[in-house]
């Protein structure tokens, strides 16, 4: 499975979806991929099968209510939310909710089983040492952390995909569903429609 993480184009939105993409993520943290409230409106109606997922950052109950209200079935929770955090937005929205976990040593996985609440977890590389932003480096992870690992919930590998290593990716980690954001863009923020449909087509051995 696939998701294309960071759009904030309806039509390459709609164009994702045709081309495959499982899930279409939209940002609602700081970024240069960030979407207000009313663009996401406009935005839910262009994914057609795909399921719509919002990315939030620590996000406080008026943010997560007011996002949830639009009709998001997935939140996507990618700043620093405890376990108890992630099951009171569980608790607060009905929604899937899925949590990010930074990867750079074995000891960040150990951390998987604390969130039991979570529906999915989603593993990304940590961001280098003093960035305020938790994703959409590019920068991946060391895969053979993934070795022998075994994920007490269903997961998501993220971090430094691009449509030339997301085969090779998937091959090593026997992931079942990739994440990219930053690996199919032209210029930070600017996704590139070839890009997306060569990833798309790359995981799914298309």
């Amino acid at each position: 499975m696939v998701k294309i993480c960071g759009l904030k184009d309806p039509e390459l939105a709609a164009f994702a979806a045709r081309e495959g993409a499982d899930w279409i993520g939209f940002m609602f943290a700081a970024s240069p991929r960030q979407v207000t409230l009313s663009a996401a409106q406009t935005l839910l109606l262009s994914v057609g099968k795909a399921v719509p997922v919002a990315v939030l950052l620590d996000p406080p109950d008026a943010e997560v209510c007011s996002v949830a209200a639009l009709g998001f079935p997935v939140l996507q929770l990618h700043g620093s939310e405890t376990p108890q955090r992630v099951a009171e937005i569980k608790d607060m929205t009905g929604a899937e909710v899925w949590k990010v976990l930074g990867v750079r040593e074995a000891a960040d996985l150990a951390r998987a089983g604390d969130y039991g609440a979570a529906d999915r977890l989603l593993l990304d590389a940590k961001p280098p040492e003093g960035d305020a932003q938790k994703g959409g480096h590019g920068a991946a992870f060391d895969w053979g952390l993934l070795t022998g690992w075994v994920s007490p919930k269903p997961w998501i590998l993220a971090g430094g995909l691009t449509p030339e290593n997301v085969a090779g990716a998937i091959g090593q980690t026997a992931a079942s569903a990739v994440d990219v954001s930053s690996g199919v863009e032209r210029i930070r923020g600017l996704k590139d429609r070839e890009r997306v449909r060569a990833f798309i087509r790359a995981a799914k051995g298309i």
